[in-house]
């Protein structure tokens, strides 16, 4: 069964690369281009040095990128690709979830849609109006119509306009969150500090940019500033780091806010119920909340979509009650005039009421974050239609109960529910509760996954819960630790008026930093009239420096708990950042020089081992030191290595066929490959080492085929020719016997080898070729597909190489306390890297080698 299930694996990846080579191309000189700025190339067929230490970095190229000028290039997509994610997963780097969808699937979409992206701005009638009054208490009827006309301003401007007709269009291929803006800003423009940047990584085909228009010059002034200010560069990563930070923070608040305000209900209906008992039962939900957190999303959200369905209708339902049985005369505070009469009475407490009336809001940030599970129309439309709508009506009618009961505002909600329907809607209102709380969370798990990939998180264990959409994840560690939290802050800090301002802290911070980075997609990549840019940043920025002020004015309560909790994610984060940029920055820096590697077999007495080994690193170009340290440690090298590099690029996903790059190391008689594994911030991972070995060989014959057929082009194009050494490269065993680096060591084909004259490489004279029919290099690919196809048969062996880095003595204090404690720390405590691949113990070999920064 697994040979078939191989078979058939084979089958369909062969078919689907035949497609990609059957695509038109176009070959040209390169003298014909050279006016061109940058020109990309996925294969290097001679072998150069690409690991010169002397040479810097040149747009995120190294010499791997190159081609000798006058040589016969491909300018079209040439595709060397194996597809290992979507053989396992239906819909893997594809963004067509939503296309084709029917009557019956609308509706379901739209169910889903409530049950996860709407639950925490639907549950904001349970309390916004009890803490804004709290803040501010009510004096006189005029002070209810004033707080309800600031109350709907402030959600037509937040969720409506900023978020539901702004905000959700700077999504990066449908991904939303903090990271998801980074990411698109830095696919514009090289605002990374981590190095490892390629030009061939533009040419995939989700990296999509921006086509040039009138406001160009000006982008590419802000473009030319960024990447030349190291400073920007890092106040950029700060301030996506400050961001997500505070959407994690979000995510302790957000159950604890929702489930206490709801289980409060219960003080309504049954007064005997002390505040101890609402504490108890909110830590039980608490904890059923997120023990069922591993299951699915969208079956969540289908499960629960009906009922906050029904709680927007009850909330409609329920306003529109109150304004027929108490006072209809609260529509008046449409009229935003009544907004600048509540200042003028009393400005100190209607300033102080804005903490309060920001809880309104909540929710919004989730909307942009929970994108990835549905389209920006379907949000749109549910939020304009039907949300919005019955949020109106729910606060319309709160106020018209307290304007005919004397302001009661302890539990204006519940208190103005009919009798006869206390109970049921206390029911629907407990169950949207844990649905608001489930959305926060949710949304966690996707920035948390995103800045793992973009190197800004220590590596978790991620479990992918649905196989159809990509994006629902699920994060043990994260969930439990969020657990924990939500517990420890409704135990010690039992107020909602309290725990409220915490919820407005972590609210208005994530809006702050999304508006920021928004008004950068707006300059540099939308490249929108000057105007337009300048009226969001006075509007949206001046409305939440405001709102900043007044729920930091109540920060001296317990909410100075939720920002010392931020404080510490961010912390977390940008040591991770700073301990992985360093380790890497000091990888590039000690690679391994290529006359190291031509002198291996007469200097270290490096033998041929027989088989294909696997080295895992991080580096993009150039021979990892952790390669030297094994040939140290034991002085053997494979038939043939691979240098396998898994690298994120600045795309959700990256499509299958466009995944893989192979390019050659070292000359062609080493057999040393590096292949580029290029992966989305939202890719999956669950590799199979079965599926992985078998796909990644079919590809790697694949590409010294059409590299020995793009040769024999160039040789009938161009009489001149690249070359290398045509001197033989050897390697002495122990013993001193004398082996081809060109043939694997098999003692059952040494004499096979012994006959059979070693292929070497063009001689430097670039003399053209003798032989017209290319017989030589016919002869020369049968020889180099034989050596892969018994190496194949020997095994492959998978080395890891465990990098650690210290800080030297001389390095600052704080320096040291980073890198030797806090980063270490997090490094033997997270994640290991190779940790998705299932590769059995019997073919890992290890080792390890520290460096001093």
């Amino acid at each position: 069964m697994a040979d078939e299930e191989n078979g058939s694996v084979s089958e369909r990846y062969n078919s689907s690369m035949e497609e990609s080579i059957g695509e038109s191309s176009r070959w040209v000189l390169q003298d014909d281009i050279s006016s061109m700025e940058s020109i990309d190339h996925h294969y290097n067929y001679n072998y150069k040095d690409d690991d010169d230490d002397d040479l810097p970095l040149r747009n995120g190229m190294d010499s791997e990128d190159e081609e000798d000028n006058g040589r016969l290039i491909r300018t079209g997509p040439l595709i060397d690709s194996l597809d290992v994610e979507t053989l396992e997963v239906s819909g893997a780097g594809q963004r067509n979830d939503f296309e084709d969808v029917t009557f019956m699937k609308s509706v379901k979409l739209a169910f889903q849609t409530l049950g996860v992206v709407f639950g925490d701005v639907g549950t904001s009638p349970l309390y916004t109006f009890s803490v804004m009054f709290s803040r501010a208490p009510i004096d006189g009827k005029e002070d209810i119509i004033g707080a309800l006309s600031l109350v709907i301003y402030t959600l037509i401007l937040i969720p409506l306009i900023k978020y539901v007709l702004v905000v959700l269009w700077a999504n990066d291929d449908g991904e939303g969150g903090t990271f998801a803006l980074y990411s698109l800003i830095c696919r514009h423009a090289k605002v990374s500090l981590l190095p490892n940047q390629l030009t061939s990584d533009a040419r995939i085909s989700t990296f999509k940019l921006k086509v040039p228009s009138a406001e160009l010059e000006r982008s590419l002034k802000i473009k030319e500033r960024l990447e030349a200010s190291l400073g920007l560069k890092k106040l950029l990563l700060m301030l996506v780091l400050a961001g997500t930070s505070m959407v994690i923070a979000d995510g302790v608040v957000t159950p604890a806010m929702s489930v206490m305000s709801a289980v409060r209900g219960l003080k309504v209906g049954l007064p005997m119920v002390e505040e101890d008992h609402v504490v108890m039962i909110s830590v039980a939900y608490l904890i059923v909340l997120f023990s069922v957190q591993r299951i699915g999303t969208s079956k969540i959200g289908l499960a629960l979509g009906p009922v906050l369905f029904l709680w927007f209708c009850s909330l409609g339902g329920i306003g529109i009650y109150n304004l027929v049985k108490h006072d209809s005369s609260v529509l008046k505070a449409f009229n935003p005039i009544h907004i600048y009469y509540y200042f003028k009475r009393n400005p100190t407490k209607a300033w102080y009421s804005l903490g309060g009336c920001l809880l309104c809001a909540t929710g919004s940030e989730a909307m942009f974050a929970d994108l990835c599970y549905f389209s920006v129309g379907a949000i749109q439309l549910i939020f304009t239609f039907l949300v919005l709508p019955c949020l109106l009506l729910g606060y319309l009618g709160q106020a018209a109960y307290l304007m005919n009961n004397n302001g009661d505002a302890k539990q204006p909600f519940f208190s103005s529910i009919p009798v006869a329907t206390f109970w049921p809607v206390f029911l629907i209102a407990n169950i949207a509760a844990l649905i608001a709380s489930r959305t926060m969370t949710t949304a966690t798990f996707s920035c948390v996954k995103q800045s793992i990939a973009l190197g800004c998180f220590p590596r978790l264990k991620i479990i992918h819960t649905s196989r159809k959409f990509m994006g629902q994840i699920y994060i043990p560690v994260i969930n439990w630790f969020l657990l924990a939290s939500a517990v420890l802050l409704v135990y010690f800090i039992a107020s909602t008026d309290e725990i409220g301002n915490a919820y407005g802290v972590a609210e208005i911070g994530v809006m702050m930093m999304s508006t920021i980075l928004v008004i950068l997609v707006m300059l540099l990549i939308w490249q929108i009239n000057i105007i337009l840019v300048l009226s969001f940043s006075a509007l949206f920025l001046g409305l939440e420096v405001v709102f900043v002020s007044s729920v930091l004015w109540g920060i001296r309560d317990g909410s100075w708990l939720i920002l010392v909790f931020a404080v510490v994610v961010f912390f977390i984060m940008y040591i991770w950042n700073y301990g992985s940029k360093l380790k890497y920055e000091t990888e590039v820096k000690k690679k391994m020089s290529m006359d190291v590697m031509r002198q291996l077999g007469s200097n270290l007495g490096t033998v041929r081992a027989p088989g294909i080994g696997l080295l895992y690193n991080e580096l993009v170009k150039g021979v990892p030191t952790i390669f030297g340290q094994f040939l140290a440690t034991l002085p053997a090298v494979h038939s043939m290595v691979i240098f396998v590099c898994i690298k994120y690029v600045p795309v959700p996903f990256v499509p299958p066929n466009e995944r893989f790059l192979f390019r050659r190391v070292c000359p062609k008689s080493y057999h040393i490959f590096r292949c580029i594994a290029r992966y989305g911030y939202k890719d999956v991972h669950r590799e199979n080492h079965q599926i992985f070995e078998q796909l990644l060989i079919e590809s790697l014959e694949k590409f010294i085929r059409r590299e020995a057929k793009e040769r024999s082009l160039e040789s009938d194009r161009d009489d001149d020719t690249d070359s290398e050494d045509e001197s033989p490269h050897v390697l002495l065993d122990p013993s001193g016997t004398v082996y081809s680096l060109g043939a694997p060591l098999l003692s059952k084909y040494k004499n096979k080898t012994s006959k059979r004259p070693v292929i070497s490489e063009p001689s430097t004279s670039r003399e053209p070729e003798k032989d017209p029919n290319n017989s030589a290099q016919d002869k020369s690919l049968e020889n180099e597909l034989a050596i892969l196809h018994m190496a194949k048969e020997s095994g492959i062996v998978y080395l890891l190489g465990h990098v650690s880095i210290r800080a030297r003595k001389d390095s600052w204090f704080i320096k040291k306390l980073a890198i030797n404690y806090f980063y270490a720390f997090l490094r033997r405590n997270c994640r290991r890297g190779i940790a998705t691949l299932s590769v059995p113990h019997t073919r890992l070999m290890e080792v390890a080698i520290t460096h001093m920064v």
